[in-house]
């Protein structure tokens, strides 16, 4: 059987709840919208298979849970990533706030390589914009972090700040990439993870649908 990638990425979104992590996950991976929010339940994820510098690069993208209440959980999952989404809500002040917040998280338990964006979502909705493109700007600069607006109902950024992370990881792992070649049969088992970590209420990828 052919190798279907060369190597093997994990990536998370975090964010507050609500702000869009999962209809960004399903507009990029599926390439659907559903308008409807269904909180993600502990962790979740989908693949996606990227080819980058001739390289194939499969992606593994974790959607957490942005409720308090899960976030013994996620920050399990901070050290198995190489890349995360530092999200917010252009319509919600309160979401960009809490990025400082999160971003200290990721400094306490991600790898210290960990590559980052920032994503301010809902770009579409303008009219309830509470968070100034500038903000944006000038919180990613302070961060050192490459800075994207998107909107999941329109598609605007999603392929080009997904594939920007992926470029980076790849990038900032490049003299590493052979510990990083995969073979087919090394797709993380969820219930794997699940026994390793004594994680419960991850909710199974093949269970949830794409609704945000």
């Amino acid at each position: 059987m052919a190798k279907q990638y060369d190597v093997l990425f994990r990536l998370l979104l975090l964010g507050d709840s609500g702000v869009g992590k999962t209809c960004l996950l399903c507009r990029f991976t599926d390439n659907e919208f559903h308008p409807s929010h269904i909180s993600t339940i502990g962790v979740d994820f989908k693949m996606k298979t990227l080819e980058i510098d001739g390289i194939k690069v499969r992606i593994q993208i974790w959607d957490t849970a942005g409720q308090e209440r899960y976030q013994t959980i996620t920050k399990q999952y901070y050290r198995r990533a190489q890349g995360i989404f530092l999200v917010y809500d252009i319509t919600s002040e309160r979401s960009f706030q809490h990025i400082m917040k999160w971003a200290s998280d990721v400094d306490e338990y991600a790898p210290d390589n960990i590559q980052k964006i920032l994503i301010g979502n809902k770009s579409d909705e303008e009219e309830k914009r509470q968070v100034a493109t500038e903000q944006g700007n000038k919180l990613a600069k302070d961060y050192g972090m490459d800075f994207f607006e998107t909107s999941a109902f329109t598609n605007h950024n999603i392929t080009e700040s997904f594939t920007r992370l992926a470029e980076q990881v790849l990038s900032a792992n490049k003299k590493d990439l052979d510990l990083l070649r995969a073979s087919v049969t090394d797709e993380l088992n969820l219930a794997a993870l699940e026994e390793e970590e004594g994680i419960t209420d991850v909710a199974a990828a093949s269970q949830k649908g794409c609704w945000c």
